[in-house]
């Protein structure tokens, strides 16, 4: 914005300028001729009245000598043609000039090659004399140059002093506009403590306001959203327990069996509702986490119960993998809901497969396979589930990745079932 209003202020006062300064250059030059037409004319003037005064011809001759020292060139011409004060004409004053003014009897200036005359007929007792002023064209132009030079001067700086006066109008204008704009995209970043110190422009200041009292909204309305999701949460989790003390009253074992799964894959989607309301927007803008060592401590986390179920669960993959641009509990919980998934959707005895690898320059890959059922149908977003579940896992996971800068594809395994692949940006890069 504030390029643009300079740009806009240096062509308009620049088209201004040029719109006076044209003319007065030609001002300019057009004074300073006249004025030497002017000198030339006063000179030949006075020189002929010394003409009609003075008799004595050497007296006469030191006079114009004289004369023509102090101003423009100045000659008589006699009327048998010999010249008085100079021997010869000046160049490109022609006779015939000197012949029209012994006829017109008048004075008159006639431009030639090369500057200007000024004839100023006198009679005398040996005829009629013609005074010629000469002036060449540098004293046509004197002092225009300069003049020249101090008016282009001077309508620059006044377009220079225009443009800075329209930047720092335009920094006035921009800098809250900007500053508001950082402020948002922290907001948006997840830094829920960041508000706007309203300033600038009357306008610039009621936006940062209406920002601020937006931001306080929005925090208050996620925090009254977490409390009330909960306590659903709190509330039902004495209705599941209820139902699994009554699950253990079902006579027959494989109704109750199917019972017990049913309560406990709506005990977890409970939980991860919960804690999905509880997690706190990420703060840590600039968070640096080295992937392998906590994915490594998630497997570990989970390998007694993949001994449980009879589960082969392998990391795979280097160790020199870069750190990524995410907070080290960011990626554990990606991981353990990835995991959590395979154990609560694919049958016991299903085999699990994590690996950590570097991608390119600046990309790390962690990448969750198992050996069951898979997906048949591409996921289609939050509460989409092939499975019977809420969809919230994956939603997790994009969610988590996409915060980092990262991307979630899935895919089939070359174990059989679902493949996950969370591209995660390195720390570098971010």
């Amino acid at each position: 914005m504030t390029r643009r209003i300079a740009w806009l202020v240096a062509a308009t006062t620049s088209a201004v300028v040029v719109a006076f300064v044209v003319p007065l250059c030609f001002l300019v030059a057009n004074i300073a001729s006249d004025r030497a037409t002017t000198r030339a004319r006063e000179q030949a003037q006075s020189v002929a009245r010394l003409v009609a005064t003075l008799a004595d011809p050497a007296t006469l001759e030191r006079t114009v000598a004289d004369v023509s020292a102090q101003g423009p060139r100045v000659v008589v011409v006699e009327p048998d043609g010999a010249l008085v004060g100079e021997s010869s004409l000046a160049p490109g004053t022609t006779l015939a000039s000197v012949e029209r003014a012994r006829q017109q009897k008048a004075a008159f200036t006639v431009a030639r090659d090369g500057g200007l005359d000024a004839l100023a007929p006198v009679a005398t007792a040996g005829g009629l004399d013609v005074v010629v002023a000469s002036v060449t064209g540098d004293e046509l132009r004197a002092g225009v140059s300069e003049a020249w030079l101090t008016i282009g001067a001077l309508g620059v700086a006044l377009v220079a002093l225009s443009v800075a006066a329209a930047w720092n109008l335009g920094r006035r204008v921009s800098v809250p506009v900007v500053e508001v704009a950082e402020v948002a995209h922290r907001l948006r970043e997840g830094d829920a403590s960041a508000r706007a110190v309203p300033g600038g422009p009357p306008e610039t200041a009621e936006l940062g306001r209406a920002l601020n009292a937006l931001a306080d909204r929005i925090h208050d309305l996620v925090d009254a959203e977490r409390e009330v999701v909960a306590d659903l949460g709190h509330r039902l989790r004495t209705p599941v327990t209820a139902l699994r003390l009554d699950t253990d009253l079902v006579s027959d074992p494989e109704v109750a069996e199917r019972l017990r799964e049913h309560v406990a894959h709506l005990q977890r989607s409970i939980d991860d509702v919960v804690r999905e309301a509880r997690r706190s927007v990420t703060t840590e803008l600039d968070a640096r986490t080295s992937p392998h060592p906590v994915v490594a401590a998630r497997v570990a986390f989970w390998e007694p119960l993949a001994e449980d179920q009879d589960r082969r669960l392998e990391l795979v993959g280097t160790s020199s993998a870069p750190p990524v641009r995410m907070a080290d509990a960011d990626l554990a919980e990606l991981v353990d809901t990835l995991l959590d998934n395979v154990f609560a959707h694919t049958p016991e005895g299903s085999d699990v497969r994590v690996s950590v690898t570097r991608e390119g320059a600046d990309r790390v890959v962690v990448t969750v396979e198992d050996a069951g059922p898979g997906m048949p149908l591409p996921w289609r977003g939050r509460g989409h589930s092939e499975g019977g579940s809420t969809g919230l896992g994956l939603a997790i996971v994009h969610r988590l990745a996409e915060q980092a800068g990262g991307a979630v594809d899935l895919g089939r395994s070359a174990l059989g079932g679902l493949r996950v692949t969370v591209a995660l940006p390195t720390a570098e890069r971010a």
